[in-house]
């Protein structure tokens, strides 16, 4: 199985390394792109040195600033389909999304085109988050279902596992939206394609290191973003 996973980053220098440690331990055979925005804290360099250490299997893209989560996606997603790739995983950089989930994606995505890390499949399993927080991440997600009607659990996973067919049959590349609302977009239309859709179960833990990319604008971008989603199509 040709697998690569795509992790954006902006300041995540407390967090990269330990991450690609986990990435090997987990899933030894998944190749690793690093999208990096630029970061001022360095992250960007410790991506190199990681790359010198394992050139076959780690790369890096450098781009120029941070212009949003959406757009470090599509340019990873496009640097990665140019490859022989057969699956395309992305997740967070921030150590949230734990790699050893991954055994479990690698055994749903055989029967599956699209493969959704969720939160609420069974219960909740959140780690470390305020009740304020995790009230907020429920009506999301609750929210998008309504507007979208669709089946997942949780609509704003970012822990996500693509066969190459599906990713390049959405038109990742046209999406409208670049902040959260962009992994809202791609799962509606791989839905609205009627691709085969699944979900595992995760355990999500808040970061440990860093700050969280999170605040009141973009949860304004989401909640209008997730409406003309709807109506677009």
């Amino acid at each position: 199985m040709r697998a690569v996973v795509v992790v954006p980053t902006y300041n995540e220098l407390a967090n990269l390394k330990s991450l690609v440690e986990k990435l090997q331990q987990f899933a030894p055979e998944l190749h690793i792109l690093i999208v990096d925005d630029n970061s001022p804290d360095g992250t960007g360099q410790l991506a190199d040195e990681l790359r010198a250490a394992e050139p076959g299997r780690i790369s890096v893209l450098h781009r120029e600033r941070k212009e949003g989560l959406g757009r470090a996606y599509v340019d990873g997603f496009k640097e990665v389909l140019k490859q022989d790739y057969e699956y395309i995983l992305h997740m967070d950089a921030d150590l949230s999304h734990d790699p050893v989930h991954l055994p479990d994606f690698f055994a749903k995505i055989e029967n599956h085109d699209l493969v959704v890390g969720s939160r609420y499949l069974k219960g909740i399993s959140v780690v470390n988050w305020d009740l304020k927080r995790l009230v907020m991440s429920k009506l999301a997600t609750n929210y998008v279902r309504f507007i979208t009607r669709m089946p997942f659990t949780d609509t704003t996973s970012g822990y996500c596992f693509w066969r190459r067919e599906a990713l390049e049959a959405i038109d990742f590349q046209n999406a409208f939206s670049s902040g959260y609302v962009f992994l809202v977009e791609l799962k509606y239309k791989a839905y609205r394609k009627g691709f085969r859709v699944g979900e595992v179960p995760i355990i999500f833990i808040e970061r440990k290191s860093g700050d969280s990319k999170m605040d009141w604008a973009v949860i304004w971008e989401a909640f209008w973003g997730v409406l003309r989603l709807r109506l677009k199509h």
